[in-house]
């Protein structure tokens, strides 16, 4: 029945909703988290959480050509990154993060994996929509963007190196997770080709982290001599 369809429709679009806002908390959380490290004060907090919750949203939406990003249009996403951004910043959570080195590692490991491997599938999903559903290259590129350009932008903001260019297998779990789940999309379906997706690179990247999976990366022959002792 018609109304039957509807309801289907509608659950899916609000389980895709807190999937994204999950994304959403998870970046703003490890953004602030970085902010926090970097002795930066509360708008510094807050700025680097939003840009690292939406930042790869708005890169993606310029991408597609959708015109105001998505976070100008519906502003839940911006005020849901300050709020927790804020939480992050409570005396409590400040110090155990400044004071416990392991646990900031360790908090942000989990957090930016869980954002990379939902933003990245989000990122298809909004060029699925868009009608790009049948060029793989701008699928597995926009997913990819979406997933490491928030990271990406609080990264560059805090004066770091963006983990992109230097971590683990950071942004090749993203594009292996795009493909995963733009290969399963007409067979599972939306719901579970994202859900695939996600979890592909959650587990690529916690794997890499554990495991130390990296790519050949630029070092002198003295680094080299001085790691190998």
């Amino acid at each position: 029945m018609w109304y039957q369809n509807f309801w289907v429709i509608i659950m899916l679009d609000r389980i895709i909703l807190i999937f994204e806002l999950l994304g959403v908390v998870s970046f703003a959380a490890s953004g602030a988290a970085v902010a926090i490290r970097k002795r930066m004060d509360t708008f510094g907090v807050i700025v680097l959480g939003v840009c690292a919750s939406v930042g790869g949203g708005i890169i993606r939406d310029i991408i597609l050509g959708l015109t105001p990003p998505t976070v100008f249009r519906n502003p839940i996403y911006a005020a849901v990154a300050s709020v927790v951004s804020l939480i992050i910043f409570f005396p409590r959570v400040r110090r155990l993060l400044l004071r416990n080195h392991i646990a900031y590692e360790l908090t942000l490991l989990i957090l930016d994996t869980l954002g990379l491997g939902i933003f990245t599938v989000m990122g298809i999903k909004v060029a699925c929509d868009a009608g790009y559903q049948d060029s793989a290259f701008l699928l597995v590129f926009v997913g990819t963007i979406t997933g490491v350009g928030g990271g990406m932008l609080r990264d560059v903001l805090a004066n770091s190196t963006p983990q992109i260019f230097v971590k683990h297998f950071y942004a090749c779990a993203s594009i292996i997770g795009s493909i995963v789940c733009m290969a399963l999309w007409n067979v599972l379906g939306t719901l579970l080709a994202m859900l695939a997706g996600a979890v592909t690179v959650i587990t690529v990247r916690l794997l890499a982290a554990k495991f130390h999976w990296g790519l050949p990366n630029a070092t002198t022959d003295e680094e080299s001599m001085v790691s190998s002792r």
